[in-house]
């Protein structure tokens, strides 16, 4: 027997032991508010008659047959002790309000019997009374105590913590806190952007003031933590959080993450981690069609290409929050496999499968190499996907200028293997990830991912595979991208080396780009390329003084920025809300549609033989040389 199966009999076990436990408190709850009822109404004593007439047990029974078949139907017993809730208590009410009717209309089918001759009504209204007080108070308790245990016990323990944001966000990370018995933090206030709020309680937790005397609370409170539940919108708020808790000489300062990060959506404190950049940059929350990506991805086979880079990851993550019938990740990086399957089978503890894939059960990976077209041909064939995510590609834009050959031997052909298996194999969609680079591209890695959006095109005029291409901008966080970069050149103490004041970027959060990218596959009909809107660019040197602030430095005092130079291949702005001929709005206000001339089938696929030709040749000029055929608008950097 595996650890599964022994962790599905073990909570099989609590689930009986807790249904035992409350039924029978429930019976006896039931037989103490009959009791008192009959003692309240006829103060302090209850007469001989209705339990020598049986009066006193046929109230008992009517009670007791009216309510557990109720709560068994109602399935009042399938709550989690420490976690009951308002609705819980609600669903109780409910309950004993339909097994009082039951009762009533029962009592008035058998008022006119013996046992029921005299019988005070008034009984049954106060022991419905009573059976609320009683149930409710026992369905709370654990909840209660758990409470108490946090606010009194343990206190030197416990970091004394203030919560910033006094909305939902704030009340459900706090309901989190009170309700476990392992966490660290011990609640002492709230501080929030609206006045009004200043002076009310939460879970009898006050609001001591607006985000700006956070210095004086934090002195006043003796605060040793602090955590930040506000939306991702409130940016400036959250930075001026994160400037004035460092200003006070704390350390410890943690986010609620953005939806988009959070497992089904839920808050909790296992979900905190430390203010990242992308915490203080304002992006708005993005508004998805969450059925039309579950549509698309439930209980599909679904196969990722570059599942162990950044983006390929991410995808992953959130493909997994939609129900795949089968997940597979392809991927040659065999440790960038190996962490994010381990990752995936503990956040979704689903069978890893092999043999029986064609089941729809798990996730699945593989180590293979997208150009392989023998190796790729048989994975197509033993997990027979239906939609496949291909995130696979060499995105370095100077290195790219400087090995043009592998460029467009992983960029172009190995997309063109994939897409032609797709399309051979009868695959329902194919979604290509692009890159705004591809847009009257300047770097040799732009041309090339331009040439397979062209692929993507030509294909989706042949067969029922639909091909859908989505352009996007940098990623927040991912390898190579300037963040990482920063936060290593910060860590050995600078300088932090920027290439221009001016240069100016656009910038997303992984999770957001990627959903974005599950919603255009949704909506994408075949042959469309997408362009995602990536809000403001940012300027990149803006971003490093950012960064510097946010690890206790100062810019150029304690950290200095160094300007270095574009590097080949590198654009000051890039164009990506444009395309060739424009771009048209979907239903989702963050997608667009770019506007591109169909492609020539002939004319592509003689270009890519010259490039094969070109690289065969080995020389960097020819390649260029028959990228500028294929894409007229490539213009390459001197």
């Amino acid at each position: 027997m595996n650890f599964k199966e022994l962790q599905k009999k073990a909570l099989e076990r609590t689930r009986r032991k807790r249904f035992t436990f409350f039924l029978g408190v429930d019976i006896v709850s039931v037989a103490v508010a009959v009791t008192l009822a009959f003692l309240l109404r006829f103060e302090g004593t209850i007469p001989q008659q209705y339990f020598e007439g049986g009066g006193f047990w046929a109230g008992f029974a009517l009670v007791l047959g009216a309510t557990i078949p109720v709560f068994l139907l109602l399935r009042l017993y399938s709550f989690t002790w420490a976690y009951v809730s308002i609705g819980d208590l609600l669903l109780l009410a409910q309950a004993l309000f339909v097994s009082a009717v039951v009762a009533g209309l029962t009592f008035l089918v058998l008022r006119t019997a013996e046992f029921f001759s005299g019988f005070p009504r008034s009984v049954f209204l106060l022991t419905y009374i009573l059976l609320f007080l009683f149930m409710g108070g026992l369905r709370f308790s654990k909840r209660m105590y758990l409470q108490w245990d946090t606010e009194h016990r343990g206190k030197k323990e416990k970091e004394r913590t203030l919560i910033v944001g006094a909305r939902d966000e704030g009340e459900e990370i706090l309901r989190s806190i009170l309700q476990s018995q392992k966490s660290r933090y011990l609640p002492i206030g709230f501080v929030d952007t609206n006045s009004s709020r200043v002076g009310a309680t939460i879970h009898g937790i006050r609001v001591l003031g607006e985000i700006n005397a956070i210095e004086r609370i934090v002195r006043e409170h003796e605060i040793e933590a602090i955590i930040i539940a506000l939306p991702a919108q409130y940016s400036a708020q959250i930075k001026t959080a994160v400037e004035l808790g460092r200003k006070a000489g704390l350390e410890k300062i943690q986010i609620v993450p953005p939806l988009s990060e959070l497992l089904g959506g839920q808050i909790s404190i296992r979900s905190l981690r430390e203010v990242q950049v992308e915490d203080l940059m304002g992006r708005e929350q993005v508004v998805l069609d969450e059925q039309a990506i579950r549509e698309f991805i439930a209980r599909k086979k679904v196969l990722v290409t570059g599942a162990a880079g950044s983006i390929g990851a991410e995808l992953c993550r959130q493909i997994m929050r939609f129900s795949p019938g089968t997940l597979i990740l392809v991927d040659q990086d065999e440790t960038g496999i190996f962490h994010i399957d381990r990752e995936l089978h503990e956040k979704y503890p689903r069978p890893s499968v092999s043999i029986n894939a064609q089941l729809g059960l798990g996730i699945v990976s593989v180590i293979a190499d997208i150009g392989d077209k023998q190796k790729m041909s048989s994975v197509f064939d033993e997990y027979k996907p239906d939609i496949i995510f291909h995130a696979a590609a060499y995105k370095h834009v100077p290195l790219m200028e400087l090995h043009a050959d592998e460029a467009v031997k992983n960029n172009i052909f190995g997309t063109r293997t994939i897409a032609q298996l797709a399309s051979d194999k009868g695959v329902e969609k194919f979604v290509f990830i692009s890159t705004d680079k591809a847009v009257n591209p300047t770097s040799l890695m732009g041309a090339t991912k331009r040439v397979g959006e062209m692929i993507c095109q030509m294909l989706n005029a042949r067969d029922r595979t639909k091909f859908v291409s989505v352009r996007f901008g940098n990623v927040l966080d991912s390898r190579g991208s300037v963040i990482p970069i920063f936060r290593e050149q910060i860590k050995k103490g600078g300088p932090v080396t920027v290439t221009h004041p001016d240069m100016r970027r656009y910038f997303m959060s992984t999770p957001e780009a990627c959903l974005l990218v599950l919603e255009a596959g949704a909506i994408g009909r075949g042959g469309e390329v997408f362009v995602l809107d990536m809000g403001k660019p940012i300027k990149i040197v803006d971003l490093a003084k950012e960064m510097i602030r946010l690890s206790g430095y100062e810019p150029d005092q304690d950290i200095p920025i160094v300007f270095v130079g574009p590097r080949p291949g590198e654009k000051f702005f890039e164009d990506i809300l444009t395309a060739e001929e424009g771009t048209e709005a979907t239903k989702n206000e963050k997608i667009f549609m770019a506007k591109l001339a169909p492609v020539e089938e002939s004319a592509l696929q003689g270009g890519i033989e010259r490039l094969q030709e070109s690289i065969q040749e080995g020389k960097r000029e020819g390649i260029v040389r028959n990228l500028r055929a294929i894409v007229p608008n490539y213009t390459p950097t001197p």
